[in-house]
Protein backbone atom coordinates (compact mmCIF):
# COMPACT_ATOMS: atom_id res chain seq x y z
CA UNK A 1 0.00 0.00 0.00
CA UNK A 2 1.46 3.48 -0.84
CA UNK A 3 2.28 5.56 1.92
CA UNK A 4 1.89 9.49 2.29
CA UNK A 5 4.65 11.30 2.18
CA UNK A 6 6.62 12.77 5.08
CA UNK A 7 5.12 16.56 5.80
CA UNK A 8 7.93 18.76 6.95
CA UNK A 9 6.69 21.77 9.25
CA UNK A 10 6.96 25.75 7.84
CA UNK A 11 8.94 26.53 10.47
CA UNK A 12 11.44 24.15 8.87
CA UNK A 13 11.20 24.53 5.19
CA UNK A 14 12.94 26.98 2.47
CA UNK A 15 10.31 28.65 0.86
CA UNK A 16 9.24 30.08 -2.18
CA UNK A 17 7.17 27.25 -2.47
CA UNK A 18 5.71 25.61 -5.25
CA UNK A 19 2.87 23.22 -5.92
CA UNK A 20 2.70 20.19 -7.39
CA UNK A 21 -0.49 18.54 -8.98
CA UNK A 22 -0.51 15.14 -10.53
CA UNK A 23 -3.89 14.02 -12.51
CA UNK A 24 -4.51 10.20 -12.72
CA UNK A 25 -7.20 8.57 -14.51
CA UNK A 26 -8.92 7.73 -10.63
CA UNK A 27 -6.98 10.10 -8.17
CA UNK A 28 -5.52 13.65 -8.22
CA UNK A 29 -2.56 14.18 -5.95
CA UNK A 30 -1.72 17.21 -4.59
CA UNK A 31 1.61 18.50 -2.80
CA UNK A 32 2.93 21.87 -1.90
CA UNK A 33 6.66 21.54 -1.98
CA UNK A 34 9.47 24.01 -1.02
CA UNK A 35 12.48 25.17 -2.34
CA UNK A 36 14.96 22.21 -1.80
CA UNK A 37 12.06 19.25 -2.22
CA UNK A 38 10.53 18.33 1.30
CA UNK A 39 7.07 18.63 1.74
CA UNK A 40 4.84 20.94 3.45
CA UNK A 41 1.41 19.61 2.66
CA UNK A 42 -0.09 16.62 0.44
CA UNK A 43 -3.94 15.71 -0.46
CA UNK A 44 -5.23 13.14 -2.44
CA UNK A 45 -8.72 13.83 -4.36
CA UNK A 46 -10.43 10.99 -6.76
CA UNK A 47 -10.70 12.32 -9.71
CA UNK A 48 -14.18 11.78 -10.53
CA UNK A 49 -13.45 11.41 -14.56
CA UNK A 50 -17.27 11.63 -15.64
CA UNK A 51 -17.94 15.09 -13.65
CA UNK A 52 -15.69 17.10 -16.46
CA UNK A 53 -12.50 19.04 -15.54
CA UNK A 54 -13.55 21.79 -14.66
CA UNK A 55 -15.43 20.57 -11.50
CA UNK A 56 -12.28 18.93 -10.79
CA UNK A 57 -9.92 21.55 -10.88
CA UNK A 58 -12.37 23.36 -8.98
CA UNK A 59 -11.64 21.28 -6.16
CA UNK A 60 -8.16 21.58 -6.43
CA UNK A 61 -8.03 24.93 -6.23
CA UNK A 62 -10.01 24.40 -2.83
CA UNK A 63 -7.53 22.67 -1.54
CA UNK A 64 -4.83 24.85 -2.65
CA UNK A 65 -6.37 28.09 -0.92
CA UNK A 66 -7.75 26.10 2.06
CA UNK A 67 -3.95 25.04 3.01
CA UNK A 68 -2.50 28.14 2.00
CA UNK A 69 -4.57 29.64 4.44
CA UNK A 70 -4.01 27.18 7.28
CA UNK A 71 -0.08 27.42 6.44
CA UNK A 72 -0.35 31.21 6.04
CA UNK A 73 2.42 30.53 3.03
CA UNK A 74 0.29 32.45 -0.07
CA UNK A 75 2.37 35.06 -0.82
CA UNK A 76 5.10 32.86 -1.14
CA UNK A 77 4.08 30.75 -3.48
CA UNK A 78 5.31 31.49 -6.92
CA UNK A 79 4.35 29.02 -9.41
CA UNK A 80 2.21 25.92 -9.79
CA UNK A 81 3.33 22.67 -11.49
CA UNK A 82 0.49 20.77 -12.99
CA UNK A 83 0.82 17.00 -14.89
CA UNK A 84 -1.90 15.08 -16.86
CA UNK A 85 -1.90 12.00 -18.96
CA UNK A 86 -1.38 13.34 -22.44
CA UNK A 87 -1.94 13.54 -25.39
CA UNK A 88 -1.85 17.37 -25.02
CA UNK A 89 -0.79 20.71 -26.33
CA UNK A 90 2.11 22.03 -24.57
CA UNK A 91 1.73 25.58 -25.96
CA UNK A 92 -1.70 25.90 -25.68
CA UNK A 93 -2.34 24.56 -22.25
CA UNK A 94 -4.77 21.78 -23.26
CA UNK A 95 -5.25 18.28 -22.82
CA UNK A 96 -6.44 17.29 -26.18
CA UNK A 97 -7.14 13.24 -25.98
CA UNK A 98 -6.18 11.54 -22.55
CA UNK A 99 -8.12 8.23 -22.79
CA UNK A 100 -8.02 8.24 -19.34
CA UNK A 101 -10.05 11.25 -19.14
CA UNK A 102 -12.56 10.82 -22.12
CA UNK A 103 -14.84 13.89 -20.69
CA UNK A 104 -11.65 16.31 -20.67
CA UNK A 105 -10.42 16.58 -23.89
CA UNK A 106 -10.04 19.59 -25.95
CA UNK A 107 -10.18 21.15 -22.58
CA UNK A 108 -8.09 24.15 -21.54
CA UNK A 109 -6.65 23.07 -18.35
CA UNK A 110 -3.49 25.37 -18.28
CA UNK A 111 -5.35 28.12 -18.28
CA UNK A 112 -8.21 27.29 -16.23
CA UNK A 113 -5.97 26.76 -12.81
CA UNK A 114 -3.91 29.83 -13.11
CA UNK A 115 -7.35 31.58 -13.71
CA UNK A 116 -8.69 29.70 -10.43
CA UNK A 117 -5.25 30.40 -8.38
CA UNK A 118 -4.27 33.79 -9.67
CA UNK A 119 -0.68 32.06 -10.60
CA UNK A 120 1.43 31.29 -13.05
CA UNK A 121 0.85 27.31 -14.20
CA UNK A 122 3.82 25.23 -15.82
CA UNK A 123 2.44 21.96 -17.74
CA UNK A 124 3.40 18.57 -18.11
CA UNK A 125 2.86 15.38 -19.58
CA UNK A 126 3.06 13.08 -16.27
CA UNK A 127 5.56 10.51 -17.37
CA UNK A 128 7.42 13.55 -18.17
CA UNK A 129 7.08 15.50 -14.78
CA UNK A 130 7.74 11.98 -13.13
CA UNK A 131 10.98 11.69 -14.82
CA UNK A 132 11.84 15.61 -13.49
CA UNK A 133 11.07 14.69 -10.02
CA UNK A 134 13.64 11.26 -10.14
CA UNK A 135 16.05 13.93 -11.86
CA UNK A 136 15.50 16.76 -9.24
CA UNK A 137 15.00 14.25 -5.80
CA UNK A 138 15.26 10.64 -6.81
CA UNK A 139 17.65 7.94 -8.66
CA UNK A 140 19.28 10.69 -10.74
CA UNK A 141 19.80 13.53 -8.61
CA UNK A 142 23.50 13.11 -9.50
CA UNK A 143 23.02 13.21 -13.27
CA UNK A 144 22.91 15.58 -15.66
CA UNK A 145 20.67 14.07 -17.86
CA UNK A 146 17.98 10.79 -17.45
CA UNK A 147 16.42 8.79 -19.45
CA UNK A 148 13.25 7.49 -17.41
CA UNK A 149 10.70 4.61 -18.27
CA UNK A 150 7.84 4.26 -15.95
CA UNK A 151 6.41 0.50 -16.33
CA UNK A 152 2.42 0.09 -15.65
CA UNK A 153 -0.63 -0.40 -17.92
CA UNK A 154 1.74 0.61 -20.62
CA UNK A 155 5.41 2.52 -21.29
CA UNK A 156 5.60 5.90 -20.54
CA UNK A 157 8.82 7.92 -21.05
CA UNK A 158 10.55 11.03 -19.82
CA UNK A 159 14.27 12.57 -21.18
CA UNK A 160 16.32 14.70 -19.64
CA UNK A 161 19.23 16.19 -21.56
CA UNK A 162 21.88 18.40 -19.54
CA UNK A 163 19.28 19.82 -17.26
CA UNK A 164 16.13 19.87 -19.65
CA UNK A 165 13.08 17.96 -20.55
CA UNK A 166 12.42 17.06 -23.65
CA UNK A 167 8.89 17.81 -24.85
CA UNK A 168 9.12 18.27 -28.29
CA UNK A 169 7.49 20.42 -31.15
CA UNK A 170 4.40 18.25 -30.83
CA UNK A 171 3.75 17.94 -27.16
CA UNK A 172 4.78 14.15 -27.94
CA UNK A 173 8.66 14.10 -26.84
CA UNK A 174 10.03 11.45 -24.86
CA UNK A 175 7.07 9.28 -25.18
CA UNK A 176 9.52 5.81 -25.66
CA UNK A 177 6.71 3.40 -24.90
CA UNK A 178 5.92 4.02 -28.45
CA UNK A 179 9.61 3.96 -30.17
CA UNK A 180 9.37 0.56 -32.65
CA UNK A 181 10.69 -2.70 -31.81
CA UNK A 182 9.23 -5.28 -33.83
CA UNK A 183 8.69 -4.25 -37.66
CA UNK A 184 6.92 -7.52 -38.42
CA UNK A 185 3.68 -7.65 -39.84
CA UNK A 186 2.02 -9.49 -36.76
CA UNK A 187 3.32 -7.84 -33.86
CA UNK A 188 1.70 -6.67 -30.56
CA UNK A 189 -0.64 -3.53 -30.75
CA UNK A 190 0.12 -0.96 -28.09
CA UNK A 191 -3.05 -1.21 -25.33
CA UNK A 192 -3.36 2.71 -25.75
CA UNK A 193 -3.67 3.07 -29.42
CA UNK A 194 0.00 3.21 -30.34
CA UNK A 195 1.17 1.68 -33.45
CA UNK A 196 2.09 -1.74 -34.22
CA UNK A 197 5.06 -3.59 -32.74
CA UNK A 198 6.01 -0.59 -30.12
CA UNK A 199 7.89 -0.70 -26.70
CA UNK A 200 4.48 -0.59 -24.94
CA UNK A 201 3.03 -3.89 -26.54
CA UNK A 202 6.06 -5.58 -25.16
CA UNK A 203 7.58 -4.49 -21.79
CA UNK A 204 4.51 -3.02 -20.51
CA UNK A 205 1.94 -4.67 -17.63
CA UNK A 206 -0.46 -4.97 -20.06
CA UNK A 207 1.78 -7.11 -22.36
CA UNK A 208 3.12 -9.44 -19.68
CA UNK A 209 -0.48 -10.69 -18.88
CA UNK A 210 -1.54 -10.83 -22.82
CA UNK A 211 1.70 -13.34 -23.36
CA UNK A 212 1.00 -14.97 -20.25
CA UNK A 213 -2.86 -15.73 -21.38
CA UNK A 214 -1.51 -16.38 -24.93
CA UNK A 215 1.05 -19.14 -22.90
CA UNK A 216 -1.56 -20.94 -20.84
CA UNK A 217 -4.18 -20.95 -24.07
CA UNK A 218 -1.58 -22.94 -25.65
CA UNK A 219 -1.64 -25.23 -22.29
CA UNK A 220 1.89 -24.33 -20.40
CA UNK A 221 1.26 -25.79 -17.25
CA UNK A 222 1.55 -22.98 -14.63
CA UNK A 223 0.78 -21.98 -11.11
CA UNK A 224 -1.30 -19.45 -12.62
CA UNK A 225 -3.39 -21.94 -14.71
CA UNK A 226 -6.11 -21.44 -12.70
CA UNK A 227 -6.27 -17.85 -13.79
CA UNK A 228 -7.28 -18.12 -17.34
CA UNK A 229 -10.60 -18.89 -17.55
CA UNK A 230 -11.49 -16.32 -14.78
CA UNK A 231 -12.21 -12.50 -15.50
CA UNK A 232 -9.55 -10.21 -16.85
CA UNK A 233 -8.39 -8.85 -13.69
CA UNK A 234 -7.67 -11.83 -11.78
CA UNK A 235 -4.17 -12.60 -14.34
CA UNK A 236 -2.18 -9.46 -13.46
CA UNK A 237 1.68 -8.58 -13.85
CA UNK A 238 1.56 -8.99 -9.93
CA UNK A 239 0.26 -12.46 -10.35
CA UNK A 240 3.21 -13.29 -12.59
CA UNK A 241 5.73 -11.62 -9.80
CA UNK A 242 4.56 -13.93 -7.24
CA UNK A 243 4.27 -17.08 -8.90
CA UNK A 244 7.88 -16.15 -10.07
CA UNK A 245 8.84 -15.77 -6.61
CA UNK A 246 7.57 -19.41 -6.21
CA UNK A 247 9.81 -20.76 -8.84
CA UNK A 248 7.29 -20.73 -11.62
CA UNK A 249 8.89 -21.88 -15.17
CA UNK A 250 6.55 -19.19 -17.33
CA UNK A 251 6.47 -16.83 -15.21
CA UNK A 252 10.16 -16.12 -15.02
CA UNK A 253 10.35 -16.90 -18.74
CA UNK A 254 7.65 -14.19 -19.05
CA UNK A 255 9.83 -11.53 -16.76
CA UNK A 256 12.91 -12.29 -18.56
CA UNK A 257 11.35 -11.88 -21.97
CA UNK A 258 9.84 -8.72 -20.88
CA UNK A 259 13.57 -7.82 -19.51
CA UNK A 260 14.75 -8.38 -23.01
CA UNK A 261 11.97 -6.36 -25.30
CA UNK A 262 12.94 -3.51 -22.60
CA UNK A 263 16.98 -3.99 -23.49
CA UNK A 264 16.56 -4.01 -26.94
CA UNK A 265 13.97 -0.72 -26.81
CA UNK A 266 16.20 1.13 -24.22
CA UNK A 267 19.24 0.23 -26.57
CA UNK A 268 17.83 2.52 -29.43
CA UNK A 269 17.19 5.52 -27.19
CA UNK A 270 20.42 4.99 -25.88
CA UNK A 271 22.33 5.50 -29.07
CA UNK A 272 20.10 8.38 -30.28
CA UNK A 273 20.65 10.63 -26.51
CA UNK A 274 23.25 8.50 -24.38
CA UNK A 275 22.18 9.85 -21.51
CA UNK A 276 24.51 7.82 -18.82
CA UNK A 277 21.31 7.03 -16.62
CA UNK A 278 18.80 4.90 -17.05
CA UNK A 279 15.67 5.17 -14.36
CA UNK A 280 13.06 2.25 -14.43
CA UNK A 281 10.18 3.76 -12.22
CA UNK A 282 6.11 2.47 -12.25
CA UNK A 283 4.31 -0.15 -10.55
CA UNK A 284 5.57 -3.09 -12.14
CA UNK A 285 9.19 -3.76 -10.78
CA UNK A 286 8.70 -7.29 -10.46
CA UNK A 287 10.08 -6.81 -6.57
CA UNK A 288 12.15 -4.12 -7.50
CA UNK A 289 15.51 -3.35 -6.21
CA UNK A 290 14.84 -5.60 -2.90
CA UNK A 291 13.63 -8.19 -4.14
CA UNK A 292 15.50 -11.07 -5.95
CA UNK A 293 13.13 -11.58 -8.74
CA UNK A 294 13.42 -7.75 -9.27
CA UNK A 295 17.07 -7.78 -9.54
CA UNK A 296 17.13 -10.56 -11.89
CA UNK A 297 14.86 -8.72 -13.74
CA UNK A 298 17.71 -5.33 -13.87
CA UNK A 299 20.04 -8.05 -14.74
CA UNK A 300 18.23 -9.34 -17.68
CA UNK A 301 17.83 -5.74 -19.35
CA UNK A 302 21.60 -4.93 -18.71
CA UNK A 303 22.84 -8.02 -20.48
CA UNK A 304 20.33 -7.79 -23.32
CA UNK A 305 21.77 -3.73 -23.33
CA UNK A 306 25.14 -4.79 -23.29
CA UNK A 307 24.58 -7.34 -26.03
CA UNK A 308 23.40 -4.71 -28.55
CA UNK A 309 25.68 -1.86 -27.59
CA UNK A 310 29.35 -0.56 -27.45
CA UNK A 311 31.08 -1.47 -24.53
CA UNK A 312 32.17 2.09 -24.18
CA UNK A 313 28.75 3.00 -23.90
CA UNK A 314 27.66 0.29 -21.23
CA UNK A 315 30.19 1.05 -18.98
CA UNK A 316 29.59 4.32 -19.06
CA UNK A 317 25.29 3.93 -18.40
CA UNK A 318 23.83 3.04 -15.60
CA UNK A 319 20.37 1.17 -15.30
CA UNK A 320 18.61 1.77 -12.21
CA UNK A 321 14.71 1.05 -10.34
CA UNK A 322 13.16 4.55 -9.45
CA UNK A 323 13.32 5.67 -6.14
CA UNK A 324 10.31 7.97 -5.27
CA UNK A 325 7.44 5.55 -6.40
CA UNK A 326 4.13 7.31 -6.63
CA UNK A 327 5.73 10.44 -5.19
CA UNK A 328 7.49 11.39 -8.31
CA UNK A 329 5.13 13.40 -10.75
CA UNK A 330 3.54 15.92 -8.15
CA UNK A 331 7.06 16.62 -6.75
CA UNK A 332 8.92 16.51 -10.74
CA UNK A 333 5.84 18.86 -11.91
CA UNK A 334 6.73 20.95 -8.84
CA UNK A 335 10.18 21.32 -9.73
CA UNK A 336 9.96 22.07 -12.89
CA UNK A 337 7.26 24.75 -11.89
CA UNK A 338 10.44 25.96 -9.55
CA UNK A 339 12.89 25.85 -12.41
CA UNK A 340 10.62 27.63 -15.22
CA UNK A 341 9.79 29.85 -11.96
CA UNK A 342 13.89 30.44 -11.74
CA UNK A 343 14.41 31.47 -15.72
CA UNK A 344 11.75 34.05 -15.86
Amino acid sequence: MAQNPTITSVSESKPPYFWGIDIGGTGIKIGLVDDIGQTLSFETLPTRESEGATAAMQRVAAVVKDVEEQLGVSGQVRRIGLGSPGPMDLKRGYLVAPPQLPSWWDFPIRDTVSKLLGRPVTFLNDANAAAYGEFWLGTGKTDRSMLLLTLGTGVGGGIILEDELVNGVNSFGSECGHILVDPSPTAQLCVWGGGRGQLEAYASASAVVHRTRAKLTEGRQSLLSGHLHGHDSELTAKRVYEAAVEGDELALEIIHETARWLGIGITSIVHTIDPGSVVLGGAMNFGGKDSPIGQRFLKGISDEFQRRTFENVFAGTTIHFASLGADAGYLGVAGYARKESQSK
